[in-house]
């Protein structure tokens, strides 16, 4: 494969894991939101919301990163 082929399909990977993460974020925003208008205690989303969106946001931080650092070093090559 074409090396300008296989960097583009890692910056398309890259940024699918960045839109997944900002979904994630939507999707409990929504839950939360849902959870105050309807009758129901929102603890169990709260729950949810404090380990997963963080978890998703480190594993894009660190994926970026190593991304970052793979190309700086190939520049130095």
């Amino acid at each position: 494969m074409n090396e300008k082929t296989i960097f583009g399909l890692q910056v398309a990977s890259l940024a699918l894991i960045w839109i997944l993460v900002i979904l994630i974020g939507i999707w409990v925003a929504n839950l939360l939101r849902l959870s105050y208008e309807l009758p129901d205690v929102p603890s169990a989303t709260f729950g949810i919301s404090i380990i997963a969106v963080p978890v998703f946001v480190t594993i894009a931080s660190i994926l970026t990163y190593v991304f970052i650092g793979l190309q700086k070093g190939k520049e130095k090559e």
